[in-house]
């Protein structure tokens, strides 16, 4: 009886502190991106998020527009374990931090406007799994002004 009552409170022990160990990792990835928007930058909005495991891939759209410098950050915490991939529509590469080491942002600007997809992939040869955080921001231009 008494080992069943211990089994039983570490049991739900461990499933009540679940959630709250999945936030903290989330938080602190989301955390990790935001400060890639420290002044002049700007979030344009709420962060993409998903978990990944294995080979998934998350892909989030947006347009961007002309005069602007963009700003696409991924969250990573202690290391660069999400790849992140710039798409036009018709699935041409444009940018992907594997070919930087897997840099957390990347700043760029468009001519007129582009619909874009932006995919978020785990580094298979640094982690398994984890939360893809991806977040975009934009300046103005200084010649622009």
């Amino acid at each position: 009886m008494k080992i069943k009552s211990i089994a039983t409170a570490l049991a739900v022990g461990l499933l009540s502190s679940l959630p709250l160990c999945v936030n903290s990792q989330a938080d602190a990835a989301e955390n990790a991106c935001k400060a890639y928007f420290k002044h002049p930058y700007i979030v344009t909005g709420r962060p993409f998020k998903a978990l990944l495991t294995g080979d998934e891939v998350a892909e989030f759209h947006t347009t961007l527009f002309s005069g602007t410098t963009y700003r696409v950050a991924v969250g990573n915490t202690d290391k660069n374990y999400l790849i992140f991939s710039v798409y036009d529509t018709d699935h041409n590469l444009l940018f992907t931090s594997k070919d930087y080491e897997n840099a957390s942002y990347w700043d760029f600007s468009v001519d007129g406007y582009l619909d874009c997809i932006i995919e978020a992939r785990l580094d298979e040869s640094v982690s398994t799994s984890g939360f893809a955080i991806v977040m975009t921001g934009f300046k103005l231009n200084e010649d622009k002004k």
